[in-house]
């Protein structure tokens, strides 16, 4: 899948003088039915997380607090989005390598994942996703 398929989707923001709220609905503002959310957490200055493909898995990636960069490829271009609001997220489709850097501190990333976990889905080595979508 080309780079031009992962996008930025607006979420619903409801707003009150109580505070803010704001919701996904699966196959509804993601173009995916949600079958597992899981949340990056106390990420130590610096490091990186993600540096991997999967052959099938459909994600959607919000900041929750603080900020992050997300950095995706799909072998013949890369696109850097910084995300530091939780009322909008990036679709991220299949055969896409990212990367996570640059989180302040606080920073909470959650994701929301077409499929539970399977080991099988991930491409781990960039010279055989790169092998993989022809660009190698």
């Amino acid at each position: 899948m080309p780079l031009a398929d992962c996008r930025v989707i607006d979420l619903p923001k409801i707003t009150d003088a109580r505070g803010n709220l704001t919701f996904v609905e699966g196959g509804n503002h993601i173009p995916f039915d949600i079958r597992r959310v899981y949340y990056l957490y106390d990420v130590p200055g610096g490091a990186d997380r993600g540096e991997h493909a999967h052959k099938a898995l459909h994600q959607f990636v919000i900041c929750m607090s603080g900020s992050f960069d997300l950095v995706l490829d799909d072998g013949f271009a890369s696109k850097r989005f910084h995300l530091n609001r939780s009322y909008f997220g990036i679709y991220v489709c299949p055969m896409m390598w990212r990367n996570l850097d640059n989180f302040s501190s606080g920073s909470v990333c959650m994701v929301m994942a077409s499929a539970p976990y399977d080991e099988g889905d991930y491409i781990r080595d960039r010279s055989e996703f790169l092998a993989a979508v022809g660009a190698a």
